[in-house]
């Protein structure tokens, strides 16, 4: 029987933030920023002759919670609305808070839960060697998969150092 034998070693390296993200514009913000301004030094390649992006969002997902609470603050019901965007995000928050039928039938009044709210996004990231690696955000971790050269990290960790709610 053969033997697998090991061709590249690929790491992943976690920041745990001190305090979480404060909220999806904050969220939105930071990631957006990364794609806008390109602060890792990516570059841009080509797969199969068709040009790619330096840095691409390769995945997203926002929960969104809304918690229905009786006169005395108790809570009786809740919604959570799993989404693929941040603008379905800001929408299903809208539409959930707004709906006066739901409301109803929960027997409470809706409340914002943000505190168990949850974002991500992941980065797909190419480094001018040539290696493809990802940076995944949460509203509490910065986390580096799938490098090899320790450089990255040094890369991502330095430009991380200058945003305060990545502390």
């Amino acid at each position: 029987m053969a033997d697998f034998v090991e061709q590249t070693v690929t790491k992943t390296a976690v920041r745990n933030l001190a305090v979480p993200i404060a909220d999806v514009s904050s969220f939105n913000t930071i990631v957006t920023e990364v794609i806008a301004t390109n602060p890792f030094g990516c570059t841009g390649y080509d797969v199969g002759g068709i040009p790619q992006d330096a840095v691409i969002k390769s995945k997203e997902a926002y929960v969104a919670k809304v918690v229905y609470e009786d006169n005395e603050a108790k809570a009786v019901g809740n919604a959570t609305a799993k989404c693929p965007t941040v603008a379905a995000f800001n929408t299903a928050v809208s539409n959930i808070l707004a709906n006066t039928a739901l409301a109803t039938a929960m027997g409470g009044d809706p409340v914002r839960d943000t505190e168990g709210e949850s974002y991500s996004a992941t980065l797909k990231c190419h480094d001018s060697s040539g290696e493809i690696y990802y940076v995944s955000f949460s509203r509490d971790t910065v986390r580096i998969s799938s490098y090899s050269d320790d450089a990255i990290v040094a890369t991502v960790e330095a430009w991380a150092d200058t945003v305060p709610a990545l502390a």
